[in-house]
């Protein structure tokens, strides 16, 4: 009987054709995490807001378009309204308060958001607020500053609360486990960079960010087991405006 062919010392083994490749030599893209964390999570940040930077110097509906003037005409008259009337006025119909132009038509919170950053504005520029006087008051500086009102709100609200909740959600194995809590980097970007709301708020003078980041708190607070403090927070979004209500009904 043959003897089987005796195999040389010096031949190399065969590799399996079905061998995967080494996942820790696989190619990655710039913004998967490979990188801190940290850093990741503050270039997105960053490319989040100078997407609203460049949204912000484009045109708007109603520009120049008497006697509405458009989304940037009721934010300016409602901030015109809670700084020079009584709190007792803001949704009453009177010689200083024309609810056929732009009443005032949401929760309370809302209107002393438009209070405040009304003072904020008559700091500098008065025009843009003074009673009466300044119904379609449109200028440059008094855009760049009611830019800036919501820029500011979107980055003290809404950029906080969309970090707690990738964080709140990627925790404990909530947004999953292993490679697959890899993906904060894509959830942290598709809420930052959304354009719906990228779109309506810095294109379109409007504070969703401000009820939006309340309510994507209100999220993160439950995730977290923190209840009384996502109670609290979602109350706050429904008082800033009445159109998150229909979240309770879910």
């Amino acid at each position: 009987q043959d003897l089987p062919e005796a195999k040389s010392p010096m031949a190399k083994p065969k590799k399996s054709r079905n061998s995967a490749p080494d996942p820790s030599v696989a190619a990655r893209l710039p913004w998967q995490p490979s990188a801190p964390p940290l850093a990741t999570a503050l270039l997105i940040s960053f490319a989040a807001l100078l997407l609203r930077a460049l949204v912000s110097v484009g045109p708007y509906s109603g520009q120049g378009a008497a006697p509405k003037f458009g989304d940037y005409e009721a934010q300016r008259h409602w901030m015109e309204l809670t700084l020079h009337l009584p709190s007792s006025d803001w949704y009453r119909n009177t010689s200083d308060n024309d609810l056929a132009h732009w009443g005032l038509d949401y929760p309370p919170l809302s209107a002393y958001q438009s209070r405040l950053h009304a003072h904020l504005i008559n700091a500098s520029l008065p025009d843009a607020v003074a009673l009466r006087s300044s119904r379609g008051f449109e200028s440059q500086e008094s855009k760049l500053l009611m830019r800036w009102t919501v820029l500011s709100s979107d980055l003290i609200l809404f950029f906080p609360a969309a970090l707690w909740f990738v964080w709140a959600y990627m925790k404990d194995g909530v947004g999953g486990s292993g490679e697959r809590r890899e993906g904060w980097t894509w959830l942290l970007a598709m809420v930052l960079l959304n354009p719906c709301l990228v779109l309506i708020d810095h294109g379109h003078f409007q504070y969703n960010c401000i009820s939006l980041g309340l309510t994507l708190g209100a999220i993160a607070g439950i995730l977290s087991r923190n209840e009384l403090v996502a109670a609290a927070l979602f109350s706050l979004a429904i008082n800033h405006k009445q159109v998150l209500s229909y979240l309770e009904q879910r």
